[in-house]
């Protein structure tokens, strides 16, 4: 059983800058992968980040230059700096993780972009 704890949601004008946080906890193996998902209003979800325990990284085009995907293995914590953020960027943003064949979801954090 895997936990996961999002943080760092909020609403910015267009411009600004979040950092989101994400803990896991429960049966950590030590060898996963963390990511960040978002899903905005109307829209499908979409991957926004994914990084491994190689540290690893895989960006969607929509945020390469401004988001920043990092993980610290000891604290089996994944956080996502967001910079130049845009109303395009609005929406419910889910923290996820897999292991041994399985996926584990957040349960989200709001991002809201508007002026």
């Amino acid at each position: 059983q895997v936990q996961l704890v999002e943080s760092g949601g909020g609403s910015v004008q267009p411009g600004g800058s979040l950092r989101l946080s994400c803990a896991a906890s429960g049966s950590i193996f030590g060898i996963y992968v963390m990511g960040w998902y978002r899903q905005a209003p109307g829209k499908q979800r979409e991957l926004v980040a994914v990084i491994n325990s190689g540290v690893r990284i895989s960006y969607a085009d929509s945020v390469k230059g401004r988001f920043t995907i990092s993980r610290d293995n000891a604290k089996n914590t994944v956080y996502l700096q967001m910079n130049s953020l845009n109303p395009e960027d609005t929406g419910v943003y889910y923290c996820y993780l897999h292991q041994q064949f399985r996926d584990y979801w957040g349960q989200g954090t709001q991002v809201t972009v508007s002026s």
